[in-house]
């Protein structure tokens, strides 16, 4: 077997994500066709690439070797074909990255407005994005860093911290008890089965560390956004989810008390300038967002007046 191209990006994801299954779903292929290419490129190379333990994949000694290489031809081919392709529609494109949030709306539609043509790469992964933006794949990435599990930004990058602590709310059924009240105690919700989405860098231990410091040890069950709100809707399950996230006739958005958890929303980019260009219109799409979701709105406009109480 020769290694080409395909091969180094898997050895790549497998070391940004840390994990076979994460890096199974960034590339688009399932986890045992990874597996078995890993164990081919392996063979190939003639010894093991990355340890396997509990908490993932660490790269060995060769690894770290074939990484060191790797990593600049990787990041050399994906410019490459971004610049081929911004030359075959006649022009430069701003490459944007990001994890969900309510502001992209808001945020692409005021660069459009502003002359700029931006394309959109979704990933749940802000690590992954960050890679890709240090690799040249990307200009800019909008991602968020969950408290307790600091994000690994590669070295030469710069960030713009667009809100230093966003408190995460609680999505629940519309007919659950707890959502009568505006404010939700955790110890509400301690009959309930929770879901979090595990790809998520960072979620899946900071809702567990949050839970436990509660003193519950509810269900926890694993799946993304789409299916933790539809199971939010049938009486499933509770689920973390953003501030600017909306109730619906089948869910209700409610804070959480003593706000337990939180995220830190910050832009990244190679340049300052890159940053210049796109972080006003995202500050104006996000608190645009902020002010269409009442819980949030409710919290931040209580947190201004206790904020206004304690500096008077």
């Amino acid at each position: 077997m020769e290694l080409d191209v395909r091969h180094l990006r898997a050895v790549c994801a497998i070391a940004d994500t840390g994990s076979l299954h994460r890096a199974a779903r960034q590339l688009g292929v399932s986890q045992p066709s990874l597996s078995a290419q890993l164990r081919r490129i392996e063979q190939e190379l003639g010894g093991s690439l990355f340890l396997r333990e509990r908490t993932g994949c660490r790269p060995t000694p060769l690894g770290r070797l074939v990484l060191s290489r790797a990593r600049p031809l990787v990041a050399d081919l994906r410019s490459l074909v971004a610049e081929a392709r911004a030359a075959a529609v006649g022009g430069p494109h701003l490459r944007l990255g990001s994890t969900a949030s309510r502001a992209l709306p808001g945020w692409l539609r005021r660069l459009r407005q502003s002359r700029q043509e931006p394309s959109l790469h979704m990933d749940v992964s802000p690590n992954a994005l960050l890679r890709m933006v240090a690799d040249g794949q990307l200009d800019v990435a909008f991602v968020h860093e969950v408290e307790g599990c600091p994000l690994r930004v590669p070295e030469g990058l710069r960030t713009r911290v667009l809100v230093e602590r966003e408190p995460q709310f609680v999505s629940l059924p519309a007919d659950h008890p707890a959502a009568a009240k505006p404010v939700v105690d955790l110890a509400d919700l301690a009959g309930d089965r929770w879901m979090v989405d595990p790809t998520v860098d960072g979620e899946s231990d900071a809702v567990h560390r949050m839970l436990r410091l509660a003193g519950l040890s509810p269900r926890i069950l694993h799946g993304d956004y789409h299916t933790a709100a539809s199971l939010v809707a049938t009486g499933e399950v509770v689920t973390v989810c953003q501030p600017t996230s909306l109730s619906r006739p089948e869910s209700a958005v409610r804070r959480l008390r003593g706000d337990p958890l939180g995220v830190r929303l910050l832009l990244a980019a190679r340049t300052e300038t890159e940053l210049d260009g796109v972080c006003p219109a995202l500050q104006e799409a996000y608190w645009e967002a902020a002010r269409q979701s009442p819980a949030y709105r409710e919290w931040l406009e209580g947190t201004a007046s206790a904020l206004a109480l304690s500096e008077a």
